[in-house]
């Protein structure tokens, strides 16, 4: 049966009031070291790649991955055939059985995606929700996402007491940084530039953007009648999705493409 990506997050902040003693008194020696610290600090791009991998380490383990025997990764190793790295960054697939629907590539080139996902989606609109997604890793949002939630958010103190030493986090701490990745929140103009950078790279790798063109047209009709709160969620932060289809759709035939028939 799958599961919502959310309730292991939600089961990870509820560690909190579960974890043991010691535990507790190395939280609260982290806390307690950070009022002594200086405030203002900074990462280095090693630090930020040890909490990035430790962050997608704990979510892969922490939510059920299907095997490369099954029917999903099989369809996401076929339709990624190739595609090995972006802009430099090494790329690397995995699908989470959840009932969510939804996407996300980190900085360090982990891209996930949700099974719930890929039965709506056709191949040509997949692909073109993974290229945007990976547009953000190409454009560095996520990775200036992920340093201002280590920098600013809930495991600042945490971070901040250790110099930014990877590994002295606690489950609860790696369940916020893993719902930093999930949900990452970008500006309108951070979703444009993820577009057009996203179809770039469909490009470059032989896929057709219109799957891009074709993806967006199947979230306006989801958006129109989405009730849900992560729905919801989903769209308040994106650009207006009649805007985006008509820009994708614009490049489209300037360049030349035609759209596709479904190909699931």
């Amino acid at each position: 049966m799958k599961k919502t990506a959310a309730s292991f997050l939600m089961a990870a902040v509820a560690l909190m009031c579960a974890t043991p003693a010691a535990a507790q008194f190395n939280l609260k020696k982290a806390v307690n070291g950070a009022t002594k610290a200086v405030q203002a600090f900074t990462l280095t791009d090693e630090q930020m790649a040890a909490y990035v991998k430790e962050s997608i380490d704990w979510m892969d383990a922490n939510n059920p991955v299907l095997p490369e025997d099954n029917e999903y990764t099989r369809r996401l190793r076929r339709l990624t055939e190739g595609i090995t790295e972006a802009d430099g960054i090494p790329l690397n697939f995995k699908v989470y059985d959840v009932i969510d629907i939804n996407a996300f590539a980190c900085p360090d080139g982990s891209v996930r995606v949700f099974s719930s996902l890929m039965d709506i989606m056709d191949d040509d609109e997949l692909m073109g929700i993974i290229g945007h997604e990976i547009g953000h890793v190409m454009k560095r949002h996520s990775k200036n996402a992920f340093k201002t939630e280590l920098l600013t958010g809930a495991v600042k103190d945490a971070v901040s007491s250790t110099g930014g030493v990877a590994g002295a986090l606690t489950d609860s701490q790696l369940g916020d940084l893993g719902a930093s990745l999930m949900n990452a929140k970008y500006s309108q103009k951070q979703e444009k530039e993820a577009d057009n950078c996203g179809y770039d790279f469909l490009v470059a790798n032989g896929r057709n953007p219109y799957g891009m063109v074709m993806s967006f047209e199947k979230f306006l009709d989801m958006e129109s009648g989405a009730k849900s709160g992560m729905m919801q969620k989903m769209f308040s932060s994106h650009p207006d999705t009649k805007s985006r289809i008509e820009a994708m759709e614009k490049r489209c035939r300037k360049d030349g493409y035609t759209r596709p028939e479904a190909s699931k």
